[in-house]
C-alpha cells in the first residue's frame, strides 16, 4: 500500500477541482469571445478569479493568472524598474525567486530557527523576495502573516504553501505582489496567480493577445482556472473549519515518535511558528537522498528538500543559508502530510523509518 506524504510537492487533485474541470471541458467558448458562447468562458474564469481572491484575501482585480508560480513569479521581478531598479531574494527563498537575485543577502533565520528581531533592517532598497513560508522547513514569518512593502523595499511575497492551510493574514502593509500555484492546494497542475497589490497594472512578460486584461498574454487555460478556483474554495472551508488543526496533531505525533528512536535526529523549526504540515527532518550522517529511496521502496512517498530541481537531489540550499553545514545539509528530509493524512499512516513511516535508521546503524558501525 502506497502512501503519499509529499504534499509540500503536489497535492491529491481534491473532488470540487475534478468536477469543476470535467464541466469546463464542455464550455465551448473562447474567454475572450463576445459570443454567448465565448462570455459562458469567461463567466468561468471570473468566478475563478473571485475564489482565488476570496482565500487570499485580496480584490478580484489584483487575481491575474498564470501557468504557475514560476511563471507568476518572473512576471513580478520584471516589476523590478518600479522599484527601485534591483531584485534580491533570501537565500532560503524557493529557486523560482532566488535565481533572479542580483544580490547576496544573509538568511533571516538561524539554525533553530528564529527570525532576527530586526530582520526588516536587513532587507535591502529596491524589491525583495520574503516568503510567507518555507517549503522545506515549514517555518513561517511571526504569526504566520504575510511579508508587507516597508520603507525603501518592496516584497514579492510567495504563499505558495500558506495558502489553503492557514489563514492568509497581512501585515499592517500588504506586499507589493504575491504568487501562489494551484497545485499546492488541491487544484490542477499548470495553472498558478499573481497577486498585484499596486496600484500599477504590471508590465507584461507575454504579449499577444491582451488577456487577463493586458497583464498576461495567452489564451486563458479554462479548464485549469476553474479546477484553482474550486480548489481554492474547498481549501479556504476546511481552513475556515480548522481540519489542518488534526494535521498539525499528526505531525507533533511523528516526530514525538521518532525523537524516541534517534535521539540525534534534528527536527528543523520545532519551537517556532510552522505550517501545520511540515516536517523537516534532518539525521546527521544518513543521506536524504538514501532515505528518501529507502521509504519509497518501503511505500511512503517523501522528499529531500524542494520537489522543484528537476529530479535533482542535493543538499539544502535553505539548511545551508541557516548555518548547517554540506553533510548535515544533505542529511535531511521533508514530511509532509495533508488533510487526508491518518494517525495509522503516521504510524507506519514511523516504524520503517526506524527499520531503515537501524539497518543504516548497523551498517555504519
Amino acid at each position: 500500500m502506497r502512501t503519499y506524504l509529499d504534499h509540500n510537492a503536489t497535492t491529491p487533485l481534491r473532488a470540487e477541482a475534478r468536477a469543476a474541470m470535467f464541466a469546463a471541458m464542455d464550455v465551448v467558448g473562447n474567454p475572450s469571445s463576445v459570443h454567448a458562447e465565448g462570455r459562458g468562458a469567461k463567466g468561468l474564469v471570473e468566478r475563478a478569479r473571485a475564489q482565488v481572491a476570496a482565500l487570499v484575501g485580496c480584490k478580484v482585480s489584483q487575481v491575474i493568472f498564470t501557468g504557475s508560480a514560476t511563471e507568476a513569479a518572473a512576471l513580478a521581478v520584471a516589476q523590478k524598474a518600479r522599484h527601485g531598479g534591483v531584485f534580491a531574494a533570501l537565500p532560503t527563498e524557493h529557486d523560482c525567486l532566488r535565481v533572479w537575485s542580483e544580490q547576496d543577502l544573509p538568511s533571516l533565520h538561524d539554525r533553530a530557527g528564529h527570525l532576527a528581531p530586526d530582520w526588516r533592517a536587513a532587507l535591502p532598497d529596491g524589491l525583495v523576495a520574503v516568503s510567507a513560508a518555507n517549503s522545506e522547513t515549514g517555518i513561517m514569518l511571526p504569526g504566520g502573516q504575510v511579508a508587507g512593502s516597508g520603507k525603501g523595499h518592496s516584497v514579492i511575497c510567495d504563499i505558495t504553501q500558506v495558502a489553503g492551510k492557514v489563514p492568509v493574514v497581512y501585515e499592517d502593509e500588504t506586499p507589493s505582489y504575491a504568487i501562489l500555484s494551484a497545485h499546492k492546494l488541491g487544484g490542477p497542475k499548470g495553472v498558478g496567480a499573481l497577486i498585484n497589490f499596486t496600484a500599477a497594472d504590471p508590465e507584461p512578460i507575454l504579449r499577444g493577445g491582451g488577456q487577463e486584461m493586458n497583464r498576461r498574454s495567452g489564451t486563458e487555460n479554462l479548464v485549469g482556472i476553474a479546477g484553482f478556483g474550486a480548489a481554492a474554495e474547498a481549501a479556504a472551508r476546511d481552513v475556515a473549519e480548522g481540519r489542518w488543526d488534526e494535521v498539525a496533531r499528526l505531525r507533533d505525533l511523528l516526530e514525538t515518535t521518532l525523537a524516541t528512536v534517534s535521539k540525534k535526529t534534528i527536527f528543523v523549526g520545532k519551537g517556532v511558528a510552522r505550517l501545520p504540515n511540515t516536517s523537516c527532518i534532518l539525521t546527521e550522517g544518513w543521506k536524504g537522498e538514501t532515505q528518501v529511496m529507502q521509504m519509497d521502496l518501503a511505500g511512503f512517498a517523501i522528499s529531500a528538500g524542494s520537489a522543484c530541481s528537476s529530479g535533482k537531489v542535493k543538499a539544502s540550499n535553505v539548511l545551508r543559508a541557516m548555518g548547517y553545514d554540506e553533510a548535515q545539509a544533505a542529511s535531511a528530509i521533508r514530511v509532509s502530510l495533508g488533510p487526508e493524512t491518518t494517525e495509522e499512516d503516521v504510524s507506519r513511516f514511523a516504524d520503517a523509518w526506524a527499520a531503515k535508521l537501524e539497518r543504516h546503524a548497523q551498517r555504519a558501525a
